[in-house]
């Protein structure tokens, strides 16, 4: 067993660069950390090779790379790094053939725990696509990695301008809700017809929904809580919403 142990040789210097979002783009790979995305990622044919923590045993039917433990915090994103990782390459974000009844559109989100809590969310309450809006943060991400819980596999999510998704679904006669408390409507009032099929739109964490994306919505949402608290983090929001919708 050949186990890498030097930070100058190619692979591994390849594998430290993914953590910057310019090298991800330029080879269309990243890194997945722990077991549980490592699996989710075989699962799902993502897994291009599997990098494993010198004696520890994983028996996949894929390439394999042995590093050392040293080598294995170089390449990690957490302060104690997993055993197991995994090489995965990029799915084409831009294949918005199929959208399916329930689509969530994120307009501008910046931060990757939210995004990465948001997918995760939206595959335990049934939505079929996310879109992307132009300036959100970065799908591949190592937060955004960490907390969809390997979901991220699973979930059918492209990048598109809000603008022109918005006009798409619209053509399709698909309702599109907004998220804004002024002159919205409470999500409970929804009826079932209105809950069929949809696209809900959540934007970004200061500032919400863009006017302009808002006023292309059909009906705007808010979530009715206690006065007292005046906001909910964007993805504690989103999933509340989520569940609402899909009761």
């Amino acid at each position: 067993m050949i186990v890498l142990t030097s930070c100058e040789n190619e692979k591994v210097k390849m594998y430290i660069k993914l953590k910057k979002k310019k090298y991800r783009d330029l080879s269309g790979e990243y890194i997945v950390e722990g077991m549980h995305s490592v699996m989710e990622a075989f699962k799902t044919g993502m897994l291009e090779e599997l990098i494993l923590e010198e004696n520890e045993i994983l028996p996949l039917p894929c390439k394999y790379v042995y590093v050392s433990h040293d080598i294995m915090k170089k390449i990690s994103t957490v302060d104690t790094p997993p055993t197991i990782m995994g090489l995965c390459k990029k799915r084409i974000l831009n294949d918005n053939k199929f959208l399916g009844k329930k689509i969530l559109i994120l307009d501008q989100l910046q931060d990757p725990g939210n995004l990465g809590t948001i997918i995760r969310s939206a595959c335990a309450f049934g939505v079929d696509s996310i879109v992307l809006s132009e300036n959100t943060v970065d799908l591949y991400n190592p937060k955004v990695i960490r907390g969809t819980q390997g979901m991220i596999f699973h979930m059918n999510i492209f990048q598109k301008k809000s603008s022109e998704i918005i006009e798409l679904l619209k053509s399709l006669n698909i309702p599109v809700y907004g998220t804004k408390v002024e002159y919205g409507s409470d999500v409970r009032s929804l009826n079932e017809k209105d809950k069929r099929s949809f696209a809900l739109v959540v934007g970004n964490e200061g500032n919400g929904v863009r006017s302009e994306i808002s006023d292309m919505c059909d009906k705007n949402l808010y979530i009715n809580m206690n006065d007292r608290v005046e906001s909910l983090n964007v993805a504690i929001a989103t999933s509340i919403l989520l569940y609402e919708l899909g009761r």
